[in-house]
């Protein structure tokens, strides 16, 4: 009884582990973590099966890695041709709605805990096991279990746990119990996917898919820390698009959002020219670009450049654009607001006289004029507009 209660304290240690992770690597880790000391193994990795390369990509190795092994690997990759197992076999065992088991492989070749409980993976396939016993005898592993995680219906990828050489081998009882862990990986998982997607749509822009408001806030406000931390250039750069108005009034709201879209990838595109920089919509007609690091005169080629594509646009009237940067002589940034207010009376002055380039604070002294006027309103950044021409 004592060894169930034991199986059963780690399960619940492992959920809460998965639960606790704020990120999907986070996530990743307290799972092999989780299932390696679980299962009593010295080492455990987590896969992903990514179908469209037809790839087992590596999320994560856990515990005593082997030379090479990276804990959170970029490019460890192996074609799921040499594991056909987690693609056929067992898909063609739980397909019809039975659960996927364990399996275990040892560096001699045997696997006597193989899915469906077996005599071997060999019965099933000449190709089957093959390379996992290669891999294991290549890192001086003595033997792994094996298993397959399944969201949503489908084959995820897979959980493996390893011992040393010289260890005790996985049995039956270890391999069902991992597929209990599997089943406990796979909720902890689908949990953290549906987290990143809440987070996702709370910083993205659902019309255009760029970032939203909040994302820039966050975002200014770190690249200003920086900025006061070790000098790096921070540039903003708010664009209003023109014409959006009467794109509604004349077409209706659907070619007003078409055009929102459209201008929000010729906005992508441009901000690509800025290595890291972040391409949002404001709100309404407002977008802007947000760069950290590149030169501001680099930031004022791509802006030029995007006031000539928008100009380019079927319709609507081309973007007023302003852009602030701690790269020019616009005094102290000591906030996120100020740099804001700059790059906004920048853009008001651009609107206001119709330019089809963009307007510089520290380059036109009534842009810094402009953004030191007392608001109207404490909550009205938009004062510096006045009433919209």
């Amino acid at each position: 009884m004592g060894g169930d209660d034991a199986r059963l304290r780690a399960v619940v240690a492992l959920a809460q582990a998965m639960a606790a992770a704020h990120t999907p690597r986070g996530s990743w880790r307290a799972a092999a973590l989780g299932a390696c000391e679980a299962l009593g193994g010295s080492f455990a990795a987590l896969s992903v099966w990514e179908r469209g390369p037809g790839e087992l990509c590596v999320l994560v190795n856990a515990g005593e890695r082997a030379e090479g092994e990276e804990e959170f690997p970029e490019a460890e990759a192996y074609p799921v041709h040499q594991f056909p197992e987690i693609t056929e076999f067992l898909h063609e065992r739980w397909a019809g709605g039975g659960e996927p088991d364990a399996w275990v492989e040892t560096a001699d070749g045997s696997a006597d805990a193989a899915p469906g409980g077996g005599a071997g993976l060999r019965e099933y396939g000449s190709g089957y096991g093959r390379e996992r016993v290669a891999a294991l005898r290549r890192r001086g592993r003595g033997c792994c279990v094996v298993a397959p995680i399944v969201l949503h219906g489908r084959a995820w990828g897979e959980l493996y746990v390893a011992r040393p050489v010289g260890a005790p081998v996985f049995g039956r009882a270890d391999a069902d119990f991992a597929t209990v862990l599997a089943a406990v990986v796979a909720a902890g998982i689908s949990q953290t996917e549906r987290l990143e997607e809440v987070r996702k749509l709370a910083f993205t822009d659902p019309l255009t898919g760029l970032a939203n408001r909040r994302a820039v806030d966050v975002r200014l406000d770190e690249a200003v820390e920086r900025h006061r931390a070790d000098g790096a250039v921070v540039s903003l750069v708010v664009c209003d698009l023109n014409g959006l108005k009467q794109v509604n009034d004349t077409h209706g709201h659907a070619v007003g959002d078409r055009l929102l879209e459209r201008f929000g990838s010729v906005l992508s595109r441009c901000g690509a020219m800025l290595p890291g920089a972040l391409a949002a919509r404001l709100g309404g007609d407002e977008f802007c670009l947000l760069a950290v690091g590149p030169e501001v005169d680099d930031v004022v080629r791509v802006a030029t450049e995007l006031c000539e594509r928008a100009a380019e646009l079927e319709l609507g009237d081309g973007v007023a654009c302003g852009i602030a940067s701690t790269g020019d002589p616009i005094g102290p940034v000591v906030s996120a607001r100020r740099l804001f207010r700059l790059a906004d009376a920048a853009q008001y002055r651009a609107k206001a006289a119709r330019s089809v380039k963009p307007v510089v604070a520290g380059r036109d002294d009534e842009v810094i004029r402009l953004a030191d006027a007392p608001p109207r309103s404490p909550h009205d950044r938009r004062h510096l507009r006045g009433s919209r021409p």
